[in-house]
Order: C-alpha cells, then structure tokens, then sequence
C-alpha cells in the first residue's frame, strides 16, 4: 500500500510521519484479498485554530483509501494529532469490513 501523506499549517516531523505510517500502513493486513500494489492511501493532516480568541488548535486529519471501484473516506478532528489519526485509522478498518462485505 503506498502511503501519500500532506501536513497543511504544521510542519511533518519525522516522528509524526512514522506514527502515520505504522498506524495507517496497519490497514494492510486488513486489504490482503485485494491482489496488486494499486492500493493508495492520501492523508491530510492541518492544525488549525478552534477559536482564534483563545488560541485552542485543533487537528484535522482526512484520509482517502483508492480501492478498486471505490474510494473510502475517514477525517475527524482532535485537539491531539495522534488521537485524530488513531480515529481515522479505526473509521478506515470499520469501511474496509463494509467493503469486503459487497
């Protein structure tokens, strides 16, 4: 599965990026009765502010897993980066079983 990965307003440390990509490169396992490497994942990860008043930032992760004949969604938004991705990584699983059952 090949992983594309675009941080809007933060920058993408080495840390974080490896977090992404051992949490969303998880969803391998999940793929396996799909044959060939066409699997792509596109992640966003923005900071933003919640309330520019006080200065609360928020995240707002958004993926898009590319299957075949369908593309599956996932975002949520967490005042915590990781909380967000292990969300999406959880809303991408539950889509890929719904997928696998059509």
């Amino acid at each position: 599965m090949k992983i594309i990965i675009k941080a809007t307003s933060l920058e993408l440390t080495g840390p974080l990026k490896v977090y992404i990509e051992e949490k969303i490169g998880d969803l391998d396992k999940y793929l396996q009765f799909l044959e060939g490497d066409s699997i792509q994942v596109r992640i966003e990860v923005a900071r933003s502010s919640r309330h520019h008043k006080h200065g609360d930032e928020v995240y707002h992760v958004d993926a898009n897993l590319d299957l075949p004949g369908e593309v599956l969604r996932a975002e949520e938004d967490s005042d915590d980066v990781r909380a967000a991705i292990d969300a999406v990584k959880d809303k991408l699983k539950r889509e890929i079983e719904k997928y696998k059952t059509k």
